[in-house]
C-alpha cells in the first residue's frame, strides 16, 4: 500500500497523457504537410533518403510545432482558466511549473534533432523556436497583437517549414525562387486560417486584452478579413503556375478555392458557429492545393523549366 508522501508526489508529477495533450498532436499536421511539399516541389527523389525526410516531417512536427503548444499552453494558462478550464494545465493535470520546464526540455529536444539535419536545418528549428517563444511568451508575446501574432504562426508553420523541406532535398542550398514564392503565398494564405483558430477564444481573449483579429474587429468582419486572406494568395498562386505553363496544375488550385469559396459561404452566415467546421473543411481543401502546387514546380524543376 502506498505511503501518503509517495502519492503526495504521484499527484505532483503529470501523467504521460497531460503532457502528450500539452503538445497537442491534431496541431502537427500543417508544418508536417507544408515540410513534404517542400520536399516534393524540390524536385529530388525521395529514395535515398526517406531517413532524413521522415526526421524533417517529425522535427516539423511533434518537436517544433509540439514545443509550441507547450509554450503557448503555458504562457496562456490564465486566458485557458476561462475558455478551456479543461486543458492540462489550468485543469491541474499538469500541476506547478511543469508546463514551463516541459516546454524548454522539449524545445532543447528539438533544437537537438535539428543539429542532426544539418546547418541550414538547424538555423531553421533555431528560428521557428524563437517565433514560438516570442508568440506566446512575453516581452514579446506577439500574440497579443493579431497581426503580428497571426504572422509569426503563418510564416512558421507554412513558409518556414515548406523552405527547409526543400533545401534538405537539395543539400541545404537555397530553394528555387518559385518555390520561395509559392511558401511566402501560402504562409500570407495561412494568417487567415490563424484568424479563424482565434473565434474559440474570442471570450477570454477580451478579457485578457489580447487583441486577436476578431476581438479587433468584431467576428462578421474578422470572417470576412480572413476569407480574403485565404482566397487572393491562392488566386495568385493559380496565375503563377498559369505563367509558368503548368495550366493542369493551375486548374487544380483553382478547383480546391472554387470549393473553398463555397464553404465560405456557409461560414460567414455564422462565423464564430462555423470557424471550427471551415478549420476542418476548407483548410483541407487549401493544404490539397498547396501540395498540387508542389507537385506543379516539381514538375517544372525536374524538366529544367
Amino acid at each position: 500500500m502506498q505511503s501518503t508522501a509517495t502519492l503526495s508526489r504521484s499527484r505532483q508529477r503529470p501523467a504521460a497523457s497531460a503532457l502528450l495533450e500539452l503538445l497537442k498532436p491534431v496541431t502537427w499536421f500543417p508544418p508536417m504537410w507544408a515540410f513534404l511539399c517542400g520536399v516534393v516541389s524540390s524536385g529530388e527523389a525521395v529514395v535515398g533518403q526517406l531517413g532524413i525526410v521522415v526526421l524533417g516531417i517529425l522535427l516539423a512536427g511533434p518537436l517544433v510545432c509540439g514545443a509550441s503548444q507547450v509554450v503557448n499552453d503555458w504562457f496562456d494558462r490564465d486566458v485557458d482558466a476561462i475558455n478551456e478550464p479543461q486543458r492540462p494545465i489550468p485543469s491541474g493535470r499538469v500541476p506547478g511549473r511543469w508546463g514551463l520546464y516541459f516546454a524548454i526540455a522539449w524545445s532543447l529536444l528539438a533544437l537537438a534533432v535539428g543539429v542532426l539535419l544539418g546547418p541550414w536545418v538547424f538555423a531553421a528549428t533555431v528560428l521557428g523556436l524563437l517565433l514560438a517563444w516570442a508568440y506566446s511568451a512575453p516581452p514579446l508575446r506577439l500574440k497579443l497583437n493579431g497581426w503580428w501574432g497571426n504572422a509569426a504562426v503563418g510564416i512558421s508553420y507554412e513558409g518556414l517549414a515548406w523552405v527547409t523541406g526543400a533545401a534538405v532535398m537539395i543539400g541545404g542550398a537555397l530553394p528555387d525562387g518559385r518555390i520561395l514564392l509559392l511558401a511566402l503565398l501560402y504562409s500570407i494564405g495561412a494568417h487567415g486560417i490563424m484568424t479563424l483558430n482565434d473565434f474559440k477564444s474570442i471570450d477570454g481573449d477580451r478579457q485578457m486584452g489580447v487583441r486577436s483579429i476578431p476581438v479587433r474587429l468584431g467576428p462578421a468582419r474578422a470572417a470576412r478579413l480572413a476569407c480574403w486572406t485565404m482566397a487572393v494568395p491562392q488566386l495568385l498562386v493559380a496565375g503563377l503556375l498559369l505563367y509558368w505553363g503548368s495550366w493542369p496544375f493551375a486548374l487544380l488550385v483553382v478547383g480546391v478555392l472554387l470549393a473553398q469559396l463555397v464553404a465560405m459561404r456557409r461560414l460567414l452566415r455564422d462565423p464564430r458557429r462555423f470557424a471550427p467546421w471551415y478549420n476542418a473543411t476548407g483548410v483541407s481543401l487549401y493544404v490539397l492545393g498547396m501540395l498540387a502546387s508542389a507537385f506543379a514546380v516539381r514538375a517544372l524543376v525536374g524538366a529544367g523549366g
